[in-house]
């Protein structure tokens, strides 16, 4: 089931709260619907220069996401929250991974951008997808940049009986 509240874009403060905050709310909207069971949310972020870059606006603002991440090494931070429906206890937790992208030239990041793939992604790329191939380096859990680190949702599953 997907939250149908809508993410809040992200103002200030440490990155790791606002990842945490978004999966969290994630968690509730969908708990708050089914009344009953486990919901696992998970909100991903990447962080360059201490900045977060969330999901591109606009074609231009994408653009612009990829031309500052083009040769460069960032952070990937994906915050899980898992929640009895029932009982509203939730647990989150984060994970970081740090990837490089080799140097992107402009027709390739317009080819990049006609595929639509980078407008629904934090940092206006996808490891999983077309963006693969720009990717040179992965420091940390894949998943962790592919929004699901399957770990730490066992781990936060465990603990939450």
């Amino acid at each position: 089931m997907v939250p149908e509240r809508p993410e809040p874009r992200y103002a200030s403060g440490l990155a790791r709260r606002y990842a945490l905050a978004v999966a969290e709310a994630k968690a509730d909207d969908v708990a708050e619907r089914i009344g009953r069971g486990v919901v696992v949310a998970a909100d991903t972020i990447v962080v360059l220069d201490g900045e977060v870059l969330g999901k591109p606006p606009s074609r231009a603002e994408a653009r612009r996401m990829l031309e500052r991440l083009s040769g460069r090494t960032h952070s990937v931070l994906t915050a899980v929250a898992v929640m009895d429906a029932g009982t509203r206890r939730a647990l989150a937790a984060t994970d970081s991974a740090h990837l490089t992208l080799r140097r992107l030239s402009a027709d390739e990041i317009d080819g990049y951008l006609d595929t639509g793939e980078p407008m629904d992604k934090a940092g206006a790329y996808a490891l999983q997808g077309e963006a693969a191939r720009f990717v040179t380096r992965i420091g940390g859990d894949p998943e962790t940049a592919i929004g699901l680190p399957t770990r730490l949702v066992q781990r936060l599953l465990e603990r939450l009986g």
